[in-house]
Order: C-alpha cells, then sequence, then structure tokens
C-alpha cells in the first residue's frame, strides 16, 4: 500500500466523519429519501476534491487501481451513505465498468454518461423468483428478435435500484438452443419508462422494503420491445460479461464489508469503554468482552490482508486468474462480517438491536453478503475443487 493511497484514505474517513455520518440518524429514522438532498451537496464537495468515481480511468473518474480503490472501498463502507457519495455504489458502478467496455458510442452517449455524471441511476435485472441463483445459466426471461426490436417476456428480483432508475440492463435468454448454457444469454439494456415494464412491488428485507436507490424489487416484463442496438456487447455473451464485472466487483463489497466491521469493532470498543456495569467498572473490564473484541480485530486484520492480496492477482491475472482468491475472500469475509456486527451488537445489548446505531441497519441488509454474488457454499466448492485438482480428483458439478 502506497503512502500516497493511505493518506487519500484518512483523508476520505475525515471527510466521512464530517459530512456523511451527521446525515446517519436523519437517514436511520426516516429512510434514504430524506437525506438525498444533503447527498447531492456531499457528491457536489467530493467532485470539488477531484474524488468522483475512484475506480474509473479520466476523464471520468480518478483511475485508482484495484488495490488502491480497495482500500478506499474500505473507508467508503464505513457508512451507508459512503459509496452513493462517490458515486461508486452498486449496480451502478459495475454498470459503467460494463457500458464502457462493452457499449457502443450510441449506447454510451445516452446511458454510460449520465450515469457518470451522477444525473441518473441504473438497475440491474438478473436473479428470477422461480430459479435457483447458484446456477445463474438457468432463467426463463427470453429476447425475441422481431424485424429490428428485442420482444422481452420475463421476471425478475431483488433488482437493486429498480425505483428510481432510468434504464435497466436485463440478463435474457437469446439463443435457446445455443449447445453450450454458457452462451444462450445476453445483456439488452432497457429505459425502465417502456411500455411492458413493471415494478411489482419492493421486496421487504427483514421487515423493511427501504426506498430508491436503497431498495429491491420485483419486476415483470410483458411484450417490453427496444430496438436492437439497445444489445450490450455481443449476442450471447451475456454470461461472460456478468462474470468480468463480478470478479473486481467481489473485491469492492468485501473491502466494504471490512469498513462495516471496522466500524463496528469501534463502536464496540468506545462502548465497551464508557459504559459501566457499577460505578468505576466499564464493560470492556469483563474477559468476555475482550475476548470478542480481540477475535474480531483478528478477524478483520486477516480478511483485509486477504482481500488486498486478492486484488493484486487480480491486476496481475485477471478476474479468471484470481478465482480461487476471489472464492476465498467472498465467503470468508462475509463470514467475518456476520459474526462482528453480531458480536458488536452483543455488546450494545438493547441499544444495539435499536436503529439508533447503524449496527442493526447493518446486520438486516448485510446478512444476504452470504448469499448475493454467490452463496458461500458455491464459492466453497470453487475453492475445494480447484485444491483437490491438484491431487488428480476432478469433481463434476
Amino acid at each position: 500500500m502506497t503512502a500516497q493511497t493511505t493518506d487519500l484514505a484518512l483523508e476520505v474517513r475525515a471527510f466521512l466523519q464530517s459530512e456523511i455520518l451527521p446525515l446517519e440518524p436523519i437517514f436511520l429514522k426516516h429512510g434514504f429519501k430524506a437525506v438525498l438532498p444533503q447527498l447531492q451537496d456531499v457528491r457536489q464537495k467530493v467532485k470539488a476534491k477531484g474524488w468522483w468515481l475512484p475506480p474509473l480511468h479520466p476523464p471520468h473518474g480518478m483511475g485508482l487501481s484495484l488495490s488502491a480503490f480497495a482500500r478506499l472501498s474500505e473507508e467508503l463502507g464505513r457508512s451507508p451513505l459512503g459509496h452513493y457519495a462517490f458515486n461508486t455504489q452498486a449496480p451502478d458502478i459495475g454498470n459503467m465498468e460494463v457500458l464502457l467496455k462493452h457499449g457502443t458510442p450510441a449506447q454510451k452517449e445516452r446511458f454510460l454518461e449520465p450515469l457518470v455524471q451522477g444525473e441518473v441511476r441504473s438497475s440491474f435485472g438478473m436473479t428470477e423468483p422461480e430459479y435457483p441463483g447458484s446456477n445463474p445459466v438457468w432463467m426463463n426471461t427470453k429476447a425475441v428478435l422481431e424485424g429490428d426490436e428485442w420482444v422481452i417476456n420475463g421476471h425478475k428480483w431483488y433488482t437493486t435500484g429498480f425505483e428510481g432508475s432510468s434504464f435497466c440492463i436485463v440478463m435474457c435468454i437469446t439463443d435457446p438452443d445455443q449447445p453450450n448454457p454458457y452462451a444462450r444469454a445476453s445483456q439488452i439494456i432497457v429505459p425502465t419508462d417502456t411500455p411492458g415494464f413493471q415494478q411489482v412491488r419492493k421486496i421487504s428485507v427483514m421487515g423493511e422494503a427501504g426506498e430508491d436507490w436503497m431498495s429491491h424489487s420485483e419486476i415483470r416484463l410483458e411484450n417490453v420491445r427496444v430496438p436492437q442496438e439497445n444489445l450490450l456487447g455481443a449476442r450471447g455473451k451475456g454470461f461472460a460479461i456478468a462474470q468480468e464485472r463480478l470478479g473486481p466487483g467481489r473485491i469492492h463489497h468485501a473491502m466494504r464489508w471490512i469498513g462495516i466491521a471496522q466500524r463496528s469493532l469501534e463502536l464496540m470498543c468506545g462502548y465497551a469503554a464508557r459504559r459501566e456495569l457499577s460505578p468505576g467498572k466499564p464493560l470492556g473490564s469483563r474477559q468476555a468482552i475482550q475476548h470478542l473484541i480481540a477475535e474480531s480485530k483478528a478477524e478483520i486484520h486477516a480478511a483485509r490482508l486477504m482481500v488486498l492480496d486478492a486484488a493484486e492477482k487480480v491486476e496481475q491475472q485477471g478476474a479468471e486468474g484470481a478465482k480461487v482468491e476471489i472464492s476465498l475472500i467472498k465467503f470468508f469475509v462475509a463470514g467475518v462480517l456476520q459474526r462482528v456486527l453480531d458480536r458488536a451488537i452483543q455488546v450494545h445489548g438493547g441499544l444495539g438491536m435499536s436503529d439508533d446505531l447503524p449496527l442493526s441497519f447493518f446486520y438486516r441488509h448485510e446478512r444476504a453478503a452470504r448469499i448475493y454474488d454467490g452463496a458461500d457454499e458455491v464459492h466453497k466448492s470453487v475453492v475445494a475443487r480447484a485444491l483437490l485438482k491438484e491431487y488428480g480428483v476432478e469433481v463434476s458439478l
């Protein structure tokens, strides 16, 4: 880690402390839309500091390496609002990266540029309620080419940020007879105001439906028609494009989780130091609490080093070359996040369960870390198969 990256991370942490953390109580009590006007002001300050879109290359962003942005992503992850303030929130940052690499000049002008400027948001429709997310090539949303238009019919859910988004990149089957199941799907850009494109509902996650970017929707496409030129990348390459975005995306997620875990640890330590069980006897004087703190510190440190190592390998060998390392951090860091959050809530007692602190919000929304982008069990199998192959054992799917 360079001194320049460390200095930037410290500056960003101070910025979050002064500009973003004060918005959290309003957000936790009244929701995302209640702080959106203030967040737009914060975004302008981020732009003025030259911090806009850290992982994208100029002229769009700062041009940080994956390793450098991984470190910054940890700092932004300390707040639920951090990544949004820098326009690096999912799924928008992934959609930007895909559009930059695979978009046509017309697609970049119409869809990418407003997204880069933060003028609009986007969504990504892949998961379907009728089919297992652990088998992403198995889906029922279909697009049929009629003349110069794609006609799309399908059903998606957990489409993050669909509410308020300008367009959705939809994964759909375009070549059902293709022998290779990984070559049957394509990605198509669908403006959300297209006739037949419906939001069925916002999905309540552990009792909270959320709003705007911070929500997940169930959507239907019924005879949705878009121009043929809305195909993103080559026909039949939808799965390959999705895999491209997931490799670096898992680095981003894992470091964001570490930021959440680190913030939770700091809240835990602060509370253990000031909460007294009796006069002059702080909670932190109890060995059981000390063990929770020590275990959390060790796991966060190990997780951080693992992710930075994986990021370095992705930079050197690409996502395919770092497949095992990416799977390792996906399940390991998600587990660390859940354990540290649980310990922090336990130490805070009733206060930890309340929405007076961000811990309960993180616990509700980040339990999914062990599910999305590949469930823990899938990634463990990837790692085990790779290791067993070195011993001459070929394990089929």
